[in-house]
């Protein structure tokens, strides 16, 4: 009997000892169910081409999950990761051709288009399970009402981000983007449809007009700004911008006002009165896909509660994953920037006809260009007024020199005649 008690006592202590490093052989973020899951999915070897934005996945700093090795971790899969600035440069990547990307995360609008020119492929959901933990306001979307082709990623919205130590009071309106005492201290989207749509708001259109004058007129109002406050166009630059003070205001991402402020407290922001844009971005597959099943796997993973989670404490845009949003300990939990209790006036983009997509293209680089600037406009005035003034003074040379040619002509005539 005491050595059964001696043995027990004995195995005790050995398992005791044992528990330390079971805990360590634990996973830092996936239960033995989500780990098995993606090992027998069979993508050892293959290869998974992502592109998505700028600084939108968590890559491990921060003391957040690396979620992209953590992806290749599970699978064996290898990711090859790049990034696009705007949707625009994302679609001419795309049609260029020579490219193969697996996943994309276009915005709303551009999903519409790539729809519309049947440019993605329906995904299958059976490779998609995290599905049922999309929040039901995130699906259904305009662009895709049946959740063929996408799986809502992030949502947001445009806002007016300013330096209270630069801007007297609070404002309200667009319009403040105007105002020439800011001159040099204005930071602008650099993408023309996110540009437009300022100035769209403040003339009181609406954001997906298909009048060709209506687009004529935000241009134009867009090259007073640039005349009135030489604005800097900036995507991802804006960060670093207005975190070091030196500029008053910034059109940018509610979302990324909250990334703003960890570095730069003075920092606050508004939804303008005239409204806003709200955004919807979202994973697809392309037609030009090589990988189907490793693009369906990333889109599920991307999805599990924990790397949700992590992502949105990175990139603080509204996760489209209720998991996150209903979780208290969610840096971004009651933000009224993120998650608004009142939400502001807003508009989602929609695809655009070819005639309005190529109008609006034009008009964008002539207001970057300068083109369309009143000093242009008065330059090109001034030379043309000198132009026909130098012509004139040609034609009045040329008709003296004619009619002074006639003259001796006659003289002769009439020397002759008399000599005769």
């Amino acid at each position: 009997m005491t050595k059964k008690i001696s043995l027990l006592m004995v195995l005790t202590v050995f398992f005791t000892m044992l528990l330390p490093f079971q805990a360590l052989a634990k996973d830092k973020y996936f239960t033995d169910e989500q780990i098995n899951y993606y090992k027998n999915l069979g993508l050892q070897g293959t290869t998974v081409n992502v592109y998505n934005w700028g600084e939108y996945i968590a890559d491990g700093s921060d003391g957040l999950m690396d979620v992209v090795h953590e992806f290749e971790r599970l699978t064996g899969a290898k990711v090859n990761y790049s990034n696009f600035e705007s949707n625009e440069n994302m679609y001419s990547k795309l049609i260029g051709g020579g490219v193969s990307y697996d996943v994309i995360t276009p915005s709303d609008y551009m999903v519409e288009r790539l729809i519309d020119e049947k440019l993605l492929l329906e995904l299958d959901y059976s490779n998609i399970p995290n599905f049922k933990l999309i929040n039901d306001k995130c699906k259904g979307y305009y662009f895709d009402p049946d959740n063929k082709y996408t799986v809502a990623f992030n949502t947001g919205r445009t806002a007016l981000i300013y330096n209270k130590k630069l801007v007297k009071e609070k404002p309200d309106s667009w319009k403040v983007l105007w105002d020439e005492q800011y001159k040099n201290k204005v930071l602008m989207f650099n993408n023309s449809r996110d540009a437009f749509a300022v100035a769209q708001a403040v003339l009181g259109q609406d954001l997906n007009t298909t009048s060709e004058q209506d687009w004529v007129e935000a241009a134009e109002l867009l090259a007073k700004q640039k005349d009135a406050v030489n604005p800097v166009y900036v995507m991802d630059e804006v960060f670093n911008l207005m975190e070091s003070g030196e500029y008053a205001f910034a059109a940018y991402y509610s979302g990324d006002y909250e990334l703003m402020i960890l570095n730069n407290p003075d920092l606050d922001f508004v939804f303008p009165k005239e409204g806003v844009n709200d955004f919807c971005d979202a994973f697809c597959v392309p037609t030009c896909c090589q990988n189907k099943k490793g693009a369906e796997a990333f889109i599920n993973f991307m999805n599990e509660p924990q790397v949700a989670f992590d992502n949105e404490e990175y990139i603080y845009y509204a996760s489209a994953n209720k998991t996150v949003e209903e979780n208290e300990e969610s840096s971004l939990y009651g933000s009224e920037a993120v998650y608004p209790s009142n939400p502001p006036k807003a508009q989602p983009f929609k695809n655009l006809p070819q005639n309005i997509n190529e109008l609006q293209s034009s008009l964008w680089n002539q207001v970057k260009s300068g083109k369309l600037s009143e000093k242009n406009k008065q330059d090109e005035k001034a030379i043309y007024t000198a132009s026909a003034i130098i012509a004139a003074v040609v034609v009045l040379i040329l008709a003296a020199a004619f009619i002074n040619k006639r003259k001796k002509n006659k003289e002769q005539d009439l020397s002759d005649l008399y000599a005769n």
